[in-house]
Parts: C-alpha cells; sequence; structure tokens
C-alpha cells in the first residue's frame, strides 16, 4: 500500500515564494534554468508519493503574472533526428508541444532558441515552420573553445554574435525538450547581453533532484543516480558549500565540474559572482515538502528495482549499455535490496513456474495481489488486467464480462484478416471487447470504470511485453517492469 510522503501544496507555495524571493535578489530580472520535465514528471511522483506529476506547471501558475517562457533546442539534435525515449517523438516535434500546453495553461511562450546553429538544412527548415505559425525564434552559434576559454565566450565573439532574445517579464524560464539542448549556455548569454544594455538581471538554477539537503546516501537521492544511468551523472558532497559555509549540501558531478569556469563567467559579466557554491545557485524546496521520510525512503528502493528490471530489458533489446546495469547493480547493493524485495516479481515468477507460461501480476491499492496465466484466449497481460478489474470492482471470479461472440469476432479478425498467427487478445484487443460487452452488461460496464484505479499500481511480467501491451499499462499510469527474456526464442521480435 502506499503511505503519502510529501506534500504538494506546502511545496508550491514554498516552491514560488523561494524564486520571488531570488528575483527580488536580482533586482527584478531572473533567468531560470529550469532542468528535468515541467509536467508529466512520473519519476518524481514515485518516489516521493504524494508528489503531483504536474506539480512544477502548478507551481510556475502561481507566478504567471511574472513569467514567461523561453524554450532551447539544439539544431544538432534536430539534424540527427533525436527523439524524446518516453514519447517516441523528436526533439523539434516535442518543443513544438511544449508550445501548446505551456499556452493551455495560459503561459506566455516568447521565443524558441536555435542552439549551435551552423546553418543545418533541417534546422533551417524547422526556423521557417516556427515562423509559420508565427514563433519567434533567436539564433545561437557554437562558440570555440567552450566553456574552458572563459575570455572568447564572454565578449563579441562568443556571447555577442548570440541573437539577443528580447523578453519582456521579471521570471524567464528557459526549458527544453531535453538534456543537452543548451539552457544554461542561453541564461549566461542573455546576462551578456542585458549587462551590455545596462539591465540588471540574475540567474538560478531548478534541479528536483538531486535533494541537496537530504544526506548524499539517501535513497530518494540514490534512486536519481539509478535514473541517469545512461548520463553517468555522480552525486557529490558540494566541496566549494562546505568550504564557504561550512555546510554539507549534494550536488551533482557535472554542476560542481563546471561551477568555477560558470564562477569565471559571471566575474567577467559583472565583475564579482554572487554565488559561491553550485548549492547556492538552486532554488530548489522539494526537500522542506517531505512529510514522511520512510515513506519515501521505500519508494525510491523500489524505483531503484523498477530501473534495474528496466534496463536489463533494455540491454536485452540492444538498446542500453552493461556498465548501466552494473552502476543501478552498485545502488541496489548499497541499499541491501533484491529482485524480489518488489512483491510482484516473485508472485508472477510463481504462476510462470506452475504454469509453464508467461505469467503476470498486479499489486492492487490495497496490497492484494492479482496474477494472470497464459490461456487460448489471453496472454498474461490481458489476463491480469482482466482480473484486476474483477478484483477491484468486487465482482466474482466466474462471472464472465465479454461476449463470446465479440472475442470470436476479434480471433476471427485477427488470424483470417489480419494475418496474424496469434489468436491470444493484446490488452487494447481485451479492453475492446470490454467496452462492445458493456453495452449491454451491467457488471462489464462497473468493470471498465475501475480502470482509473489501477494508476499507480505496480505490475511485472515475466517477459518482455509487445510495445502494444506496454503502452497500454503506461496509458493507465501503470509502474510496469519485466523479466528480460522473450516468449519465444526467435531472433525478430515486435
Amino acid at each position: 500500500m502506499i503511505r503519502k510522503g510529501f506534500d504538494s501544496a506546502k511545496y508550491i507555495r514554498l516552491q514560488s515564494e523561494r524564486i520571488r524571493e531570488r528575483i527580488n535578489q536580482f533586482g527584478g530580472k531572473l533567468y531560470l534554468e529550469f532542468g528535468g520535465k515541467l509536467f508529466d514528471d512520473h519519476h518524481a511522483a514515485r518516489v516521493l508519493p504524494g508528489f503531483e506529476p504536474d506539480n512544477k506547471i502548478k507551481m510556475l501558475m502561481e507566478l504567471k503574472d511574472v513569467a514567461e517562457i523561453v524554450i532551447a533546442i539544439n539544431t544538432n539534435d534536430i539534424e540527427k533526428n533525436k527523439k524524446r525515449a518516453d514519447l517516441g517523438i523528436t526533439y523539434d516535434t516535442e518543443v513544438i508541444r511544449l508550445v501548446d500546453i505551456f499556452r493551455e495553461y495560459g503561459l506566455f511562450v516568447g521565443t524558441i532558441v536555435l542552439t549551435q546553429f551552423a546553418d543545418q538544412p533541417s534546422a533551417i527548415a524547422f526556423e521557417k515552420r516556427l515562423h509559420s505559425m508565427g514563433l519567434r525564434t533567436c539564433r545561437h552559434y557554437p562558440i570555440a573553445n567552450y566553456p574552458t576559454d572563459v575570455n572568447t565566450i564572454v565578449s563579441e565573439e562568443g556571447y555577442g554574435k548570440n541573437d539577443y532574445v528580447e523578453t519582456s517579464h521579471q521570471l524567464v524560464v528557459v526549458t527544453a525538450p531535453g538534456p543537452g539542448s543548451g539552457k544554461m549556455a542561453v541564461c549566461l548569454s542573455q546576462l551578456y547581453h542585458e549587462n551590455k544594455r545596462n539591465i540588471k538581471a540574475g540567474y538560478a538554477k531548478f534541479e528536483t533532484f538531486p535533494i541537496w539537503n537530504l544526506p548524499l546516501k539517501h535513497p530518494v537521492n540514490l534512486a536519481y543516480e539509478a535514473a541517469t544511468a545512461d548520463l553517468a551523472d555522480v552525486n557529490m558532497i558540494d566541496p566549494f558549500h562546505l568550504d564557504a559555509y561550512g555546510v554539507t549540501t549534494v550536488n551533482y558531478n557535472r554542476d560542481i565540474e563546471s561551477f568555477p569556469i560558470l564562477r569565471a563567467m559571471f566575474e567577467r559579466i559583472y565583475g564579482s559572482c554572487e554565488y559561491k557554491s553550485p548549492t547556492d545557485m538552486g532554488v530548489n524546496m522539494v526537500g522542506y515538502a517531505i512529510v514522511d521520510d520512510d515513506a519515501c525512503r521505500e519508494a525510491s528502493c523500489q524505483e531503484i528495482i523498477r530501473r534495474y528490471f528496466k534496463t536489463k530489458c533494455l540491454i536485452r533489446q540492444g538498446m542500453a549499455e552493461e556498465t548501466e546495469l552494473a552502476k543501478i547493480v552498485m545502488l541496489m547493493q548499497e541499499l541491501h535490496l533484491d529482485e524480489e524485495r518488489r512483491v510482484v516479481v516473485g508472485k508472477a515468477r510463481e504462476v510462470a513456474e506452475l504454469t509453464g507460461k508467461p505469467a503476470a501480476c498486479i499489486e492492487l491499492p490495497d496490497g492484494t495481489l492479482v496474477t494472470g496465466k497464459t490461456t487460448d484466449l489471453f496472454g498474461p497481460s490481458s489476463a491480469v488486467l482482466l482480473n484486476a478489474l474483477k478484483a477491484l470492482g468486487g465482482i466474482a471470479d466466474e462471472i464472465k464480462l465479454l461476449s463470446p461472440q465479440v472475442l470470436r469476432t476479434i480471433q476471427a479478425l485477427k488470424t483470417e484478416y489480419l494475418s496474424s498467427k496469434n489468436p491470444r487478445l493484446h490488452t487494447d484487443e481485451m479492453l475492446i471487447a470490454l467496452a462492445f460487452s458493456a453495452a449491454t452488461d451491467p457488471n462489464a460496464m462497473h468493470a471498465m470504470k475501475q480502470l482509473g484505479r489501477l494508476a499507480d499500481c505496480e505490475i511485472h511480467t515475466t517477459v518482455i511485453l509487445s510495445s502494444v501491451d506496454d503502452g497500454v499499462f503506461r496509458k493507465l499510469h501503470m509502474n510496469l517492469t519485466s523479466d528480460p527474456v522473450y516468449e519465444k526464442k526467435t531472433l525478430f521480435h515486435q
């Protein structure tokens, strides 16, 4: 059962207040580098039970009167057709999606900054597309010997060549479709140009993780390391903060390594640097909204185990490196975690061993474990999903929810007309059959109404799922893991 460990209302209040304080600290103009996801932050929701995935956008709504959005995109990512792994869409498409979402919330999107611009054909085409949509763009160019040659960077040959982004609000939130987009460089370029215009402006950084005022080895911070194993990020004690204040805080390697250069840039622009450490630059208040540390510790341990299974599957699919798994295994050993600390794992494997076929298990919100096995009609994913809906609705197991006629029709469509060799129903097909049955069967309608209660439920399958079943569980916001094996011993899998 999930225990609340985080107070979202307190977080939104504290965070918005902290950002307003930082705006005032710099005389009324702040460039805020916004790391991570502004919305749909399901990692934060998983490791901090009670954190809502859209908390950060809600927090920005508290600052709506003073805020505008600038989106940075690296033109090399446009050229490479780089995609967001979670959504499967390219970064340039994600920029357009972000604009729509921000506008839906009533937030003003001022400019799209094309960073590392070097006349790439796809970047020029994208810029024209943005202009046709009525969106303003600016170009920022590559700088030789970035970031080490501070004298060149902070000069007319460096930041001075970049287009000046005209802004009209006190708070300028600089975000991006993904990492490596150049958010910090956009902020610093703007400080250079603002200073030339005698406009006082400051810079701050917002990152949710690692949480600076939790211990270095706190499971919440270790879960961040597991989530970024592909980036090789490492949490570290901030030596600059410890030296300046005698206080131990947590940051991560990239910020600590880049701080001396960043400080030198500030000194070049303003003559001095107001920050004594990377921690000083941050405005993150998430640690102050944790209300049950034990709940967050356990949730984070569970997230590390989920990342372990996900990475093992990605390696099996040729999409991750063994070094990533080794990093997560090390974190698990540090916290004395094993696979079956995740309770759905053992139960799913138990059913698979008894039947000799793939199986699945779902943990319901009250802690009840529901299993599903492979049959002639259903795969384990469809079976466990249907069984879970019955359990949530208090519907007896022997009651049939799906019309036999509808099932036969779907199977005939698959095998006779769509050339499928597998007559078993995928989860989406099972749900369509349930929807048809719900038109005439009150029990089926009652079962279908339970779908919303599956959000945040844990599920484990003993085989890697098809993209269809994986996608359905993602849309239901369930926490899925799988054993890194395929049902069939073939070379090609869909």
